[in-house]
């Protein structure tokens, strides 16, 4: 079997890098490497020509994540014409929705990584991108009259206290609860 092309190999590193972002974000930091090279459809052993270690590609894979959130900040920006607490507005309507709720492996990293990311160490890559991360989702919803952190503590709790109580009731009254209180709030 032939070599790959460099363009071939840089598409493969690519598809890794998403699989992995949606995968950790969906099921957790546990999936194994051979899961994720299944799920990207290629084999296991390829993995180390891309990868040092898994910790490499976590830190990759929550980069991507973060880059796709910050992307979407500047599309929500621009679909409102530049006005900032519009953009802002639909985020959080969008955050605050069963939609989101129910798909974490397209969602905010913030939410889904929570937990994984909380149990690396200090010294992991994943963890400063994530910590930087947190804190420009913070500073982009940071209003005259709110803080960020605040606001961002608010829709992080709704959503993860929205999933923990999936398919009840009180799921839908989180996300409403929550969504009424930041928009009472601006």
């Amino acid at each position: 079997m032939g070599r790959v092309s460099q363009a071939q190999a840089e598409e493969n590193r690519r598809r890794v890098v998403e699989t992995a972002s949606r995968l950790f974000r969906e099921q957790g930091t546990q999936v194994s490497v051979a899961d994720v090279m299944k799920a990207a459809g290629l084999t296991h052993g390829g993995f180390y020509k891309h990868f040092a270690s898994k910790e490499a590609l976590l830190g990759e894979a929550t980069a991507h994540a973060f880059d796709a959130l910050t992307q979407y900040h500047k599309d929500g920006l621009e679909q409102h014409g530049g006005q900032r607490g519009a953009a802002q507005q639909a985020l959080i309507d969008t955050y605050l929705s069963p939609g989101h709720r129910d798909s974490p492996g397209d969602g905010c990293p913030v939410a889904a990584l929570v937990t994984d990311i909380a149990r690396e160490g200090e010294e992991h890559e994943a963890r400063r991108i994530y910590t930087e991360g947190v804190g420009d989702f913070a500073e982009w919803l940071t209003t005259e009259d709110q803080d960020g952190i605040t606001r961002l503590c608010t829709m992080l709790g709704a959503l993860v206290l929205a999933r923990a109580t999936n398919g009840s009731p009180l799921s839908e009254e989180i996300l409403s609860a929550a969504r009424a209180a930041l928009t009472a709030a601006g």
